[in-house]
């Protein structure tokens, strides 16, 4: 019988590259982030795009940046996903200084992951310096998705994590950045930190969809960061619904079983085994 479930699953027909830039100016693209089997088979029902974050450097490895992700990390966490996900899209995130160097690094990097992993794209944080990795990428049949606005990436040089394009200088290089990743060939941007204003300029500029975190309803889509919106932590950005307090959930479920082990009443009789 499971063996029947997982063949069915095996042949549903997975979104493309292609698919989701079909949807702009259309049903809007549901997408979150996934770093694991268990996660990513759940999420898949409801997403249309899988994206494995290397924000999985701050949720899961505890780190205080997403600079310290290695290539390693985001192909162990790549693989981990394929094995939940069946129907989304998943796209993975070039890490930090795997993709700057040039445009064959950034192949190799790229190439590397989709080979390692069997994912269906790449994600890497956008400039109009990256327009020509983008290109380079995309004719050598690797399909990006771009990210513009607030860059985690680059938040040594940006001197933190505020929201991006407060003046005019700074609004007018992320739609120039935008409008070159589009053009370069990205299949689709997230505008991630900006005001709804300058992201509905972007969404409108450009021909591909637009992605949203921390951006505006008027985007083709939207993304977070699931742990984030379950939840899992009590400091979240401003721009995160929670819609579940899993960290709540999470404490009283472990609580109930520290005191139960404590008082010898797990485990029960229906919790372990009796031979006749």
């Amino acid at each position: 019988m499971s063996g029947q479930k997982h063949i069915s699953r095996q042949n549903v027909a997975r979104m493309t590259a292609p698919g989701i830039t079909a949807r702009k100016g259309g049903e809007p693209i549901v997408c979150l982030t996934a770093y694991d089997a268990p996660t990513a088979a759940i999420i898949d029902e409801y997403c249309d795009l899988i994206l494995v974050g290397d924000s999985v450097g701050m949720v899961v490895h505890g780190l205080n940046s997403t600079v310290g992700v290695t290539l390693d990390m985001m192909i162990l966490h790549g693989q981990a996903v394929m094995r939940g996900a069946h129907k989304a899209l998943v796209v993975v995130d070039l890490p930090f200084g795997s993709y700057e160097d040039s445009v064959s690094s950034a192949f190799k990097s790229a190439s590397r992951v989709m080979m390692e992993t069997g994912c269906q794209a790449v994600k890497i944080e956008s400039g109009t310096y990256a327009a020509a990795t983008i290109s380079y990428l995309t004719q050598r049949g690797i399909p990006v998705m771009s990210h513009v606005g607030l860059r985690p990436q680059s938040v040594n040089v940006l001197g933190g994590y505020r929201a991006r394009g407060r003046d005019q200088k700074v609004a007018a290089e992320i739609l120039n950045n935008a409008v070159a990743a589009a053009d370069a060939g990205s299949f689709a941007i997230v505008i991630e930190g900006v005001n709804t204003q300058l992201a509905d300029e972007v969404t409108k500029a450009v021909n591909v969809p637009t992605i949203g975190i921390g951006a505006s309803k008027n985007c083709d889509g939207q993304i977070l960061v699931t742990p984030d919106m379950l939840g899992l932590f009590e400091r979240t950005p401003k721009f995160v619904k929670k819609y579940e307090d899993l960290k709540g959930i999470t404490e009283r479920a472990v609580k109930t079983y520290a005191d139960e082990v404590k008082s010898r009443a797990f485990p029960s009789k229906q919790y372990t085994y009796k031979f006749k």
